[in-house]
């Protein structure tokens, strides 16, 4: 900005950075919410299909620990899946762009694990999640099974677009991971394009939202923020006296 200004060109700071305002109203699941929802999925026992008792707990893990759509994790196939380097690539996405999401140890082993039971029954270009007959996994099943474990966990469903909905786990993932990668040390700025590049958007406005509602959940990180501007602002005044 300095360099432009010298230049000739007429160059200023906003404090206030403009935003579209939008009726965005997610719903972040809390640490004990998160424990509660996890042992009803792990404790499950389905009379409709006994493979659910082993594909929930690694299902509904891809939704928050990788922050996957429901369509995205429901199209992964047997060959989609890299165990070796604990990689999956999604091809069934929401903007038709290829993506690769990472398991970490935890994650990596439970799919091993998963595959060690339920691959060796399925073609290469088959679904991994599926029904008893060996269809592809509806999205109306997870729904119904979500709706009981939120019961099971007693959080309670709020309804009128409020959630706590599927999609609210790539929200919680979305808020968790850009709140992880600024107490690392990481400029908001520099996980922003990161985060939004993992979530598959087209552009970082579709990530904006989260950078908002991270510092309104998180205030600590807003006076971060507000403190880093401040300081921007005093160089240029003080760069403007000189």
């Amino acid at each position: 900005m300095i360099y432009l200004s010298r230049k000739g060109y007429h160059v200023f700071v906003t404090r206030d950075i403009s935003h579209r305002q939008t009726g965005f109203q997610p719903y972040i699941y809390t640490e004990d919410e998160i424990t509660r929802y996890f042992h009803a999925v792990d404790t499950y026992e389905s009379s409709r299909n006994r493979k659910d008792a082993i594909q929930f707990p690694i299902l509904f893990r891809l939704l928050y620990c990788c922050g996957t759509r429901i369509n995205e994790t429901l199209g992964i196939r047997k060959q989609d899946v890299d165990l070796e380097d604990g990689i999956i690539r999604l091809f069934e996405t929401k903007n038709n762009y290829e993506r690769h999401i990472v398991l970490s140890g935890e994650l990596g082993d439970l799919m091993q694990k998963y595959a060690e039971k339920c691959f060796y029954l399925l073609d290469d270009e088959q679904y991994i999640f599926t029904t008893s007959n060996g269809a592809r996994l509806s999205g109306r099943v997870v729904y119904e099974c979500h709706r009981l474990f939120l019961q099971k966990a007693g959080i309670p469903y709020l309804g009128g677009g409020r959630g706590p909905r599927l999609h609210d786990w790539r929200h919680t993932f979305s808020v968790h991971s850009f709140k992880q990668m600024v107490d690392s040390g990481l400029d908001m700025y520099v996980a922003l394009p990161i985060l939004s590049t993992y979530l598959g958007h087209k552009t970082i406005y579709a990530t904006e939202q989260y950078v908002r509602l991270t510092m309104s959940l998180y205030p600590y990180i807003e006076k971060r923020f507000k403190d880093k501007m401040d300081k921007v602002f005093s160089e240029v005044v003080s760069h403007e006296n000189n």
